[in-house]
């Protein structure tokens, strides 16, 4: 059975930090891309950052570059994404997913596997 499961959202002040966690199990972890995306209510979903199954190259949507890193620990099924400097335009539902192949993607489209979600709000 596959799952992803994310973890580490809250409730935060603009300018603070949080960690995101996706664990994955019921596949090949090893093979497959990681991505997060984000969808804010009346928005559409979009994709976040990414990061690819064997060389680990990473994608950032321009929105986050310089803030948030995307880390994958393939011992633990395990990917991260730290968030800094978290803005208000930063609320959103975290997502996680999964798809299998070469590169990254920021295209919903291609991925195989979600995750439920995990809210991030950044409010003063």
């Amino acid at each position: 059975q596959v799952q992803l499961v994310e973890s580490g959202g809250g409730f935060l002040q603009p300018g603070g930090s949080l960690r995101l966690s996706c664990a994955a199990s019921g596949f090949t972890f090893d093979n497959y891309a990681i991505g997060w995306f984000r969808q804010a209510p009346g928005k559409e979903r979009e994709g976040v950052s990414c990061i690819s199954s064997i060389t680990g190259r990473t994608y950032y949507a321009d929105s986050v570059k310089g803030r948030f890193t995307i880390s994958r620990d393939n011992a633990k099924n395990t990917v991260y994404l730290q968030m800094n400097s978290l803005k208000p335009e930063d609320t959103a539902v975290y997502y996680c997913a999964a798809f299998q192949g070469w590169g990254t993607s920021s295209d919903a489209k291609d991925y195989d596997y979600w995750g439920q979600g995990t809210q991030v709000t950044v409010s003063s």
